[in-house]
């Protein structure tokens, strides 16, 4: 008897050593606001989005006809275009562009997470679309979670569960971190901004007078687009 495919959650990037990546198609999350900045930003035309884990890396693309892109710590980085806010990626500023993006949780696990079959982006801005692709692929799945300084977060792993929610009648194999992350997003679908104000990341952005962010990276099904990892560069697929 086949064994059956598996969807898996990594709820923070310190645990992926714990996880055989290699034969998995791997969808790397941050919710707040990363991955759903970069779908954005590839939906409305960048040509393509470079992750690179720190800033002194994005820095060494500068003079080279790039958008430089860098947050720490929810804030942009000095010196640089503009941070991870979905707002700076639109059609207006990204259309055309290759822009070099370095932030507090996202790329470090792209990074991390190098070595899969494939490495996809997720948000709730692409989440049918996703789910559709990902059914279509016959592989396993491990969705990652960037979470926080690799830390837990409820907004990261609530998505990932929107992800089980669809994927599960298919009969993917469950484990623990993937039933627990389905109940929740089962508690949170019917008000996911009002589940999420409770977030600490939510709290830490506020702190910044970005609410504006949080609620556009909770709008679900406003683009098609998957961006992949191909290379070292993040493309439409």
């Amino acid at each position: 008897m086949k064994d059956l495919l598996r969807i898996e959650v990594c709820l923070t990037p310190a645990l992926l050593p714990l996880y055989e990546v290699k034969e998995s198609i791997v969808v790397v999350i941050d919710i707040f606001r990363a991955t759903t900045s970069i779908c954005y930003g590839i939906q409305n035309g960048a040509r393509a989005i470079i992750p690179v884990s720190h800033v002194e890396e994005c820095a060494a693309y500068q003079g080279k006809d790039f958008l430089l892109a860098a947050e720490r710590d929810g804030e942009v980085v000095d010196g640089f275009d503009f941070g991870n806010s979905p707002f700076s990626y639109t059609r207006e500023k990204v259309s055309g562009k290759t822009i070099v993006l370095t932030t507090t949780n996202g790329t470090h696990a792209i990074q991390m997470s190098r070595g899969a079959r494939h490495i996809v982006i997720g948000s709730f801005l692409n989440l049918t679309a996703l789910c559709t692709w990902l059914k279509q692929q016959n592989n396993d799945i491990l969705l990652v979670c960037s979470g926080w300084k690799n830390n837990f977060n409820l907004e990261d792993t609530l998505f990932a569960g929107a992800v089980v929610h669809q994927l599960k009648v298919e009969g993917y194999k469950l484990d623990d971190p993937g039933i627990a992350a389905d109940d929740l997003y089962v508690l949170a679908k019917n008000d996911l901004s009002g589940y999420l104000k409770k977030t600490s990341h939510s709290e830490r952005l506020k702190a910044l007078g970005i609410e504006k962010d949080i609620e556009f990276c909770l709008n679900v099904d406003v683009t098609t687009a998957i961006p992949i990892l191909e290379g070292d560069s993040l493309v439409k697929m």
